[in-house]
């Protein structure tokens, strides 16, 4: 199998057969990033089609497979549509290809062929939206606007495209976590995610972000202030959806589906903001050496 570097997948993915089509990120702006160290290719459809020929001798009954690279998606509509052929042909047991995505993705393709790359399979793409709130998404670099935000994913939500997204708690900086969770809260009661992961920022020194810190332009959230930030999203968000909290970089990990365990996890949230140590959660963050 081609891999390049570190492979990222979400937990959720663990059973998806992983396939490499780009490397980098064709972006690879955003301030707080320090995922991926190499700029944006597509891998040689021969070395893809090697690996197809390899996973196929391994497993001939897979169901998912799983885009690496920080986002496929960006490929244009006639790529995709060649790589789902590919898949097939070499695959006809898949039912749906997922990768990450950038909301900017999305834009360049008509709903007609949104929903031909539905029908070819392509379904639970993943967004790092990061957040729904102007000022922090400006200053992190991110390239696109709240607003940018809804109209792209409804446009998956028309055709039939399912998708997860992720929102980076702490995101905003110290003494703005309220203000982000409502905005953010109000940017998300208007798409569908099937699942919010909440991950925690965690500040490492390859990213742009440190050398902000160390200018003074950015001052990080402190531990409970995120907590009281993710408390306060849960609370406002009125969708149906799963949420994640629960990767390394979270001080108090939780699982749970909205509506139905929103009172369980903000009880969880507030047991630990009312018992729980700012430096002992300050201590657990600077240990965190990867994600």
């Amino acid at each position: 199998m081609h891999f390049t570097g570190t492979i990222w997948r979400p937990p959720y993915e663990a059973h998806s057969a992983l396939l490499q089509i780009t490397v980098g990120c064709t972006h690879d702006k955003c301030k707080f990033c320090s995922l991926y160290e190499h700029r944006f290719v597509l891998s040689p459809l021969s070395e893809i089609e090697d690996d197809l020929k390899e996973i196929s001798t391994l497993n001939r009954n897979v169901k998912r497979v799983f885009l690496t690279g920080a986002n496929p998606f960006a490929l244009s509509f006639d790529k995709l549509k060649e790589l789902a052929l590919m898949i097939k042909h070499h695959l006809p047991s898949v039912e749906s290809i997922g990768c990450f995505s950038r909301v900017t993705d999305i834009s360049p393709k008509t709903t007609e062929q949104l929903s031909e790359l539905q029908l070819l399979g392509y379904d639970e793409i993943i967004f790092g939206t990061e957040c729904g709130d102007d000022p922090t998404l400006k200053f992190m670099c991110k390239g696109y606007s709240s607003s940018d935000i809804v109209e792209q994913l409804n446009k998956l939500d028309g055709v039939g495209i399912r998708y997860h997204i992720s929102y980076l708690n702490g995101l905003s900086g110290f003494g703005n976590g309220q203000r982000v969770a409502l905005s953010t809260a109000k940017t998300y009661n208007q798409i569908n995610p099937i699942s919010i992961s909440f991950v925690a920022l965690t500040v490492f020194p390859q990213s742009d972000l440190y050398q902000e810190i160390k200018s003074g332009n950015f001052t990080e959230a402190g531990e409970l202030e995120r907590l009281h930030e993710q408390k306060t999203m849960i609370e406002k968000l009125e969708i149906e959806t799963t949420i994640y909290a629960n990767t390394i970089s979270n001080t108090a990990p939780l699982v749970g589906a909205l509506p139905k365990d929103k009172a369980a996890m903000i009880k969880h949230l507030q047991y630990a903001i009312d018992n729980v140590d700012e430096t002992e959660l300050r201590r657990y963050r600077e240990n965190i050496r990867h994600l």
